[in-house]
């Protein structure tokens, strides 16, 4: 198994910061700029409570919060917001802020990444885990699958390549851009007028119209 060193490593987080954005993840893991917006702010309080590392037994569940986690295999670091132990079965939650939807692939793919180190660290099949939609107080349970399993190691590689290129890639310059905490650091409008994005869209549009 290969030996990683700490700089090699990449954080869980990075999974789903990839999956919805691309330059999203470069600008906040390779330049280290994050920025604060009402969304970040609300997501903070949430995760308040369970940043706190803390062992506990609910209603016969033992539930650790904060619990380090990691990937030798896939060079993974992180920690899970909870884990529930349903007898020696490993059960990971993760807290987001937001109603409870149907699906939300970039989380699910977060969450499935904790999964595959809770497998590898304990030696034992983690089938499912949910994600905890706080404005709602709902729980959506997430199975993952094959197909989340290997997209999670595909995103891994992808990670792994980008940060070793240190290139941000091109802006999305689109819906993901709305309520994004990056938007003043990405500049996405001037930066896709820069590299001919936009009037390249804009000629696709105006052909289909």
């Amino acid at each position: 198994m290969k030996e990683w060193s700490d700089d090699e490593r990449i954080m869980i987080s990075a999974i789903q910061h990839y999956s919805f954005c691309p330059r999203q993840c470069a600008l906040i893991h390779i330049e280290q700029i994050f920025e604060e917006n009402i969304f970040t702010v609300k997501g903070s309080i949430a995760h308040s409570r369970v940043d706190n590392v803390e062992s506990v037994v609910e209603v016969d569940i033992r539930v650790e919060r904060a619990l380090p986690l990691w990937s030798d295999r896939l060079g993974l670091t992180g920690k899970a917001d909870v884990v529930e132990f349903h007898g020696d079965i490993p059960y990971p939650v993760e807290y987001k802020l937001g109603k409870v939807k149907k699906t939300s692939s970039h989380s699910d793919l977060q969450l499935c990444a904790q999964a595959i180190c809770l497998e590898e660290m304990m030696k034992i099949e983690v089938p499912a885990g949910a994600i905890f939609h706080v404005s709602s107080h709902r729980r959506r349970e997430v199975i993952f699958t094959d197909e989340m399993r290997n997209r999670v190691e595909e995103i891994v590689a992808e990670v792994r390549k980008l940060f070793k290129s240190a290139v941000l890639p091109t802006p999305l310059n689109d819906w993901h851009c709305r309520d994004c905490s990056l938007e003043r650091a990405c500049l996405p409008e001037a930066v896709c007028d820069k590299e001919g994005v936009n009037d390249f869209r804009r000629l696709i549009f105006s052909e289909k119209e």
